[in-house]
């Protein structure tokens, strides 16, 4: 594809014509991660738009959140972009936690934070996913887009299909998330897309307190070896 004159190659051609030295890069992406994370104290991923501004409700409330969870002996990990992810890696690393940014390198470039005490790169959607779910005791989702939605329905799908242990999976502003919750509960549910049990996988918050509760009351243990894939 040629945009702007110039030619441009997507991730998924990569395999097309390097497909066995490509997967030295993944391995290598997985290693990294490992090798990093395995060290870190229980970690709760914070995801959210990359978007806000410092000014913003969701940016301060992200903030506030990850010093809380920080306080309270949690490691943070976010996408370690800006927006959310910039705000929760800054509320983390003042509180004097470890501050992880798992960054994505994207077309447009996304220039990660730094806030982020620790740093990795992944070229890879699917390896960074995996970290997130293998290192987390619970998920925690601030108002987003497309990206945020799909770390979301991600861990739920995880969850509901068994692949993962339980944790919670938090989301942060019952108005915003009031739309797609009565979507789900309505228009999913009626037509028996999904069950009523599926529904209790989702916890809905609107301060930093009961963030802390939902997981400080979870039984989830030390991501690295209770919430891995299998």
């Amino acid at each position: 594809m040629k945009r702007n004159g110039i030619e441009e190659q997507y991730v998924i051609d990569d395999f097309t014509s390097k497909d066995t030295w490509r997967i030295f890069r993944i391995i290598s992406e997985f290693v990294e991660g490992f090798e990093m994370l395995a060290k870190i104290p229980p970690a709760v991923a914070i995801f959210g738009s990359a978007r806000v501004l410092p000014d913003s409700v969701a940016y301060q409330k992200a903030e506030a959140i990850a010093a809380l969870i920080a306080r309270n002996g949690y490691s943070v990990i976010t996408g370690g972009g800006p927006g959310v992810m910039e705000a929760a890696n800054k509320g983390a690393t003042e509180a004097g936690a470890v501050s992880v940014g798992l960054n994505i390198e994207l077309p447009l470039e996304q220039k990660p934070n730094i806030y982020a005490n620790k740093l990795l790169n992944f070229r890879y959607f699917f390896v960074r996913k995996v970290m997130f779910v293998k290192y987390s005791v619970a998920f925690v989702i601030l108002p987003g887009g497309f990206g945020t939605l799909d770390e979301l329905f991600e861990a739920i799908t995880l969850i509901q299909t068994r692949k993962i242990k339980p944790f919670p999976v938090i989301l942060v502003g019952r108005e915003y998330w009031k739309g797609l919750l009565d979507w789900v509960g309505d228009t999913l549910l009626r037509e028996k897309m999904v069950a009523v049990e599926d529904l209790n996988i989702l916890k809905t918050v609107d301060t930093p307190e009961e963030v802390l509760d939902w997981v400080q009351n979870s039984k989830v243990g030390n991501g690295a070896h209770s919430a891995t894939p299998s």
